[in-house]
């Protein structure tokens, strides 16, 4: 196991034991880089630990000999700092998710592992980091994974379908005219059960690899239905009743709950859960000019998936056609129209996804505010 490694020399003296201390890292597969920062903004020590479960601990250990830390700051939190992000909140630490800094900060005061470690914690102290970590260890994370794995057999089912064809196109003309006209499944399933024991030469070769894509093409549907039903089962046991809203279906729901992570209590409300899927206008004022602009940033998965929708109410749900003929009347586009009515679905998915105590708290929270 790789030991902790000891910097040359510690940047300032030690905290007082009693006084509160912030952390700062940041994240590489191998290993993180730390540092401890006071809440005066003075940087204690820095050290980088290896990415494993005794490193975690080890990291936590020296944090806190410096003093009380219930605050910590980690650059990419949801991919190489996942592991360490659960381990520091069962460790009762709150885990804020912090950006690379941007260009200029890095032209001026340089790239390092150290430097940005160190402004992990400054901007968790500052308050520029201020959305909490997502969390991956709750029932969302076992709905992530079958997605991902469902992803790529799709991807390659399509590759072995359209390989099928081409070696289809240069098949001799007796078998192409045997396979002609069929549709995708009638054609795999022929395909499959071709003989490729009796003809040698081009055409028993043919044969034999039309049989292999096919198989595997099967191979491959066996397994996007059983992660369909994984994902739909999953779905429904973290948000019952999520997927009888009209035009939600398994893949829809499950992107915008890995969006919202297993704490979805960290949205503040639904305009958060809004600008996360990127269907938040985003301001562009300046001067006389008053005006908003597109939002291109946010989770462009859960942004497709609440387009899916949306195209799926346009189609069959009356209260959204009706709603698309009156904006046409009032001169809104098509595209216009989509994007609104995209952000009144995800107010209505917040609601369903937040857990009902924290609604109910906002709630009363908005009404003591007004």
């Amino acid at each position: 196991m790789p030991s902790i490694t000891q910097p040359a020399a510690p940047c300032h003296a030690p905290a007082d034991s009693s006084e509160e201390v912030l952390l700062g890292v940041d994240t590489h597969k191998d290993i993180h880089a730390a540092a401890v920062v006071t809440t005066l903004g003075v940087t204690l020590d820095g050290r980088t630990f290896p990415a494993t479960a005794e490193g975690y601990r080890q990291l936590v250990a020296w944090a806190r000999s410096f003093g009380p830390v219930r605050r910590a700051g980690v650059e990419r939190s949801g991919f190489y700092g996942a592991a360490l992000a659960r381990h520091l909140r069962a460790e009762g630490i709150e885990v804020t998710e912090v950006n690379q800094p941007d260009k200029a900060t890095r032209r001026r005061c340089g790239k390092a592992d150290a430097i940005d470690a160190e402004a992990a914690a400054r901007a968790v102290l500052s308050g520029r980091a201020s959305a909490t970590a997502k969390a991956s260890d709750g029932p969302v994370e076992t709905l992530r994974l079958p997605k991902l794995a469902k992803g790529s057999a799709i991807k390659s089912r399509t590759q072995a379908i359209n390989q099928l064809k081409s070696v289809l196109v240069s098949a001799d003309a007796a078998l192409r005219e045997s396979l002609a006209g069929l549709s995708n499944p009638h054609l795999i399933k022929q395909c499959a059960e071709l003989d490729d024991t009796e003809t040698a030469g081009q055409a028993g070769t043919a044969r034999h690899v039309l049989k292999l894509l096919a198989r595997r093409i099967q191979h491959l549907t066996g397994e996007i239905d059983d992660l369909n039903k994984r994902i739909a089962e999953g779905v429904e046991a973290s948000v019952p009743g999520l997927l009888d809203v009209r035009g939600v279906g398994p893949d829809s729901a499950a992107a915008l709950l890995i969006s919202a992570g297993d704490n979805p209590e960290r949205l503040t409300n639904e305009a958060s859960f809004a600008a996360l899927c990127g269907t938040s206008p985003v301001e562009a004022s300046s001067g006389k000019t008053q005006r908003r602009r597109l939002n291109r940033g946010g989770d462009r998965q859960a942004n497709a998936a609440l387009y899916r929708i949306v195209l799926s109410r346009l189609r069959w749900d009356d209260r959204s056609q009706d709603y698309l003929r009156r904006r046409l009347a009032e001169g809104k586009t098509r595209r216009e129209i989509i994007r609104c009515l995209k952000r009144y679905v995800a107010r209505e998915i917040y609601r369903l996804i937040v857990p009902a105590r924290t609604a109910v708290d906002h709630a009363g929270l908005t009404e003591a505010v007004s």
